[in-house]
């Protein structure tokens, strides 16, 4: 899952970042609302997590622009003001959730996962390819009769968007793009992930195959 963080205040939007990626999400930061404006559009994210009170823009700005613009990503306010006024109008806009400041990190989690399983529109928890299962919620590949195996964070990542969209292609640039979004890794790194996640799909017996199409990228498919 890839997200978007905006909030002016440099040292709590860092916090939030490590956080979130701590909980194997993939996040963006922006410090104003003009970048938050600039990357929302050109990002496909999962969720944005907006502060109101920001140089340039501030949130409200940003969320109407986003949903004049069609974008439907859901948007969790983050922000010190907690007048009922301003949360009614927030949502009114199209925020998807409200939490003041000060708050407490696992109460953010939890409204996190709760926006993203609504733009799931309530998505099973567990994904499935030929005899293969994939846990959403335990990180955990599975087939009968075998252990069952618990991925890392960007395995799982890949992983789900490869059996979310069974027998699609998925480019490279788009595993960089929502997995590695912090340009600390080369292109190589998707073809190491894939090799691990043969082995492991072979190690399970799985009726599945992970399939490259040269020049295009890597897809999921049934066997049998």
């Amino acid at each position: 899952m890839k997200l978007l963080v905006a909030d002016d205040e440099v040292e709590l939007a860092n916090a939030l970042v490590a956080i979130l990626k701590h909980s194997n999400y993939t996040v963006d930061a922006v410090y104003n609302g003009n970048d938050a404006l600039d990357y929302a559009l050109a990002g496909d994210y999962d969720g944005i997590i907006l502060d109101i009170m920001m140089p340039g823009l501030d949130g409200m700005e940003v969320l109407k622009s986003l949903r004049d613009k069609g974008i439907s990503s859901p948007v969790l306010f983050l922000t010190a003001k907690s007048e009922v006024d301003d949360r009614i109008k927030g949502l009114d806009l199209g925020a998807d959730d409200y939490i003041p400041k000060p708050f407490d990190m696992g109460e953010l989690l939890a409204r996190v996962r709760a926006m993203l399983r609504r733009k799931a529109d309530f998505a099973p928890s567990n994904l499935s390819c030929g005899n293969l299962t994939l846990d959403r919620a335990t990180f955990e590949m599975s087939t009968e009769g075998h252990e069952k195996i618990r991925l890392s964070g960007r395995e799982f990542q890949m992983m789900e968007m490869l059996m979310t969209s069974s027998g699609r292609i998925i480019s490279v640039d788009t595993f960089m793009d929502r997995i590695w979004a912090d340009g600390e890794a080369d292109v190589n790194v998707v073809w190491v992930y894939i090799s691990n996640l043969r082995k492991k799909l072979t190690s399970l017996e799985a009726t599945c195959e992970i399939k490259a199409s040269r020049g295009l990228g890597y897809s999921i498919n049934k066997t049998t």
